[in-house]
Parts: C-alpha cells; structure tokens; sequence
C-alpha cells in the first residue's frame, strides 16, 4: 500500500457550463494505493475549489467539494474485470494510472445541474434584466395585448372628459 498526499493542477474542463473546477487550479490528493490481486484500488478524497454561477441570477458562487474517489485500476493481463459495456473499465498501464476519468466522473456527476446561489434567489427580471434579490418588489405593468385597443380607447375618452371640463370651465367665466 501507498498513500499520496499532493496538491496539483486541476484538469480542463471538469464541471458543465454554469460550474466546474477551474483548469489549473490547486486540486489536494489524499489518496492510497493498494494493491490487489486484479489490481490497483484507489481510495481517498480529491478536494477542489467550485466556482461558477447561479443558474438564476447569474452572481458567482465558490466553494470548496471534497469527492470521494473509489476505484479498482485492472492490470492488463487480469482475467477478472467484469465484461459489461456500460461500466468504465480503467487499466494499469505498464506502471501507471490515469486517475483523470475518476476525477471527472466523481466531480461532474455531484455537480448541481443548475446551481443557485441560494434556495430563495429571485432570478433576474425577464423584462429588463434586473437583480429580483436587489429589489423584490420590482414589478412591470404588462397589459395583456388582447385589452390594449381598449385601454387605448379608455385612454382617448379620459382625454376628451379633461378637455370638456376644462372648455366648460373657461365658458363659465
């Protein structure tokens, strides 16, 4: 048995389009390699700095996910991996391993599909684009399309009441 406690580079690429682990960043390793008899069983935690956006209001969100890593890397000559084609098989190559795929899988498949900043946030306006957290009772008059040749006639006849009123107090005087 091994154990490995490193930091190192995070991947590219690891996350969906809203949130993911930024390429390059610092990715800690706490892992251990034993050795079986099919071959190689790493267990242990990646910790990675999240960063992203809501899905909502688009403000950016950061935190830090520890994921599990569990995974049995079959040596090439072992007889004793399962043959089923919808389970990713990964192999010892000569005397290395690529814990990438693991990675990825343990990361992406944790992240939120649309993640929020918090439970309650409002969203953004679909009018005008603003913050509804910053200002909740934000609010446009939408009338509805159907209506607006009679709002428009109610408006015209509020206009001529002003003006009648308005020449028949001049007449008065």
């Amino acid at each position: 048995m091994k154990t490995l406690n490193e930091q190192v580079s995070a991947p590219a690429d690891v996350g969906n389009a809203l949130i993911g682990i930024r390429g390059g960043s610092e990715l800690d390793l706490d892992l251990r390699f034993e050795a079986v008899h099919e071959g190689i069983l790493v267990s242990g935690t990646a910790t990675a700095q999240i960063a992203g956006e809501c899905g909502r209001c688009l403000d950016p969100i950061e935190y830090d996910y520890e994921a599990d890593i569990q995974e049995l890397f079959y040596y090439e000559e072992s007889e004793e991996f399962e043959d089923d084609d919808d389970v990713d098989q990964y192999w010892v190559v000569g005397d290395l391993i690529d814990i990438d795929p693991v990675l990825r899988s343990a990361v992406v498949t944790a992240l939120p599909f649309q993640p929020v900043c918090r439970e309650d946030c409002l969203g953004l306006c679909n009018e005008c684009g603003i913050n509804l957290n910053e200002d909740p009772e934000h609010h446009h008059e939408i009338l509805d399309p159907r209506w607006a040749a009679l709002a428009q006639l109610s408006d015209n006849v509020a206009d001529d009441a002003t003006t009648i009123k308005t020449s028949d107090k001049r007449e008065e005087k």
